[in-house]
């Protein structure tokens, strides 16, 4: 592969919402996450944990106990009855229609532990970082494998209802859930800020002190 296929390989990623009804065979789903592991993290302690959901009626428990809190929500933000409706079906969808549900959490576990607040937070961050690297890792391997997938952080406002349903550790602090599965569309690219929008190159002449 050269770094020209490479780039074309990172460009042609998609984020896949509507996907075929055919299984993903198990043994994808353990290469996808075995090379997610290989994801840098922050004193490479690999704070990372994965729960895979492919059973309908786990997919439906978690679905609806997501949408009763997402529902509260909504109503307390006084969104219109006709909206909440609307968001909450398509929550739920989301999340029974996919043949693949991967919960992405960090566990704190084995991170520095500090007294003060400023580096809890610091050492907090630096987990939820290397997490993220290996979400986006597995995004990647999912499109090498021909798998769309798509990245949502409904689990961040719903922590302990994911935890109880899916009968997670409680080290396991749930950040972030990844759909897959053959894909049944095919999204146009998207328009991405230029280089020049999010770019600040600095020397010393830009230095203003």
């Amino acid at each position: 592969m050269t770094s020209t296929d490479l780039h074309t390989f990172l460009r042609t990623r998609r984020s896949i919402r509507r996907f075929k009804t055919d299984p993903v065979p198990d043994s994808v789903i353990e290469r996808i996450l075995a090379t997610a592991t290989f994801s840098p993290s922050a004193h490479n302690r690999q704070p990372w944990r994965f729960a895979v959901v492919t059973t309908a009626t786990v997919k439906e428990k978690l679905a609806n106990a997501m949408a009763i809190e997402f529902q509260h929500d909504l109503e307390a933000d006084a969104v219109p009855p006709e909206e909440v409706q609307r968001k909450v079906v398509r929550s739920r969808e989301r999340i029974t229609a996919a043949p693949v549900v991967i919960i992405l959490s960090v566990d704190m576990t084995e991170m520095d532990t500090y007294p003060d607040t400023r580096r809890k937070k610091a050492e907090y961050i630096m987990a939820t970082q290397s997490a993220s690297n290996a979400g986006m890792q597995m995004l990647l391997a999912a499109h090498a494998e021909g798998l769309g997938s798509v990245w949502v952080c409904s689990p961040l406002f719903v922590q302990e209802t994911v935890q109880n349903v899916l009968d997670l550790p409680k080290t396991w602090e749930p950040q972030a859930m990844y759909f897959l599965g053959y894909p049944s569309e095919t999204p146009e690219v998207r328009e991405r800020k230029s280089i020049k929008e999010i770019v600040k190159r600095i020397d010393v002449q830009t230095l203003t002190r």
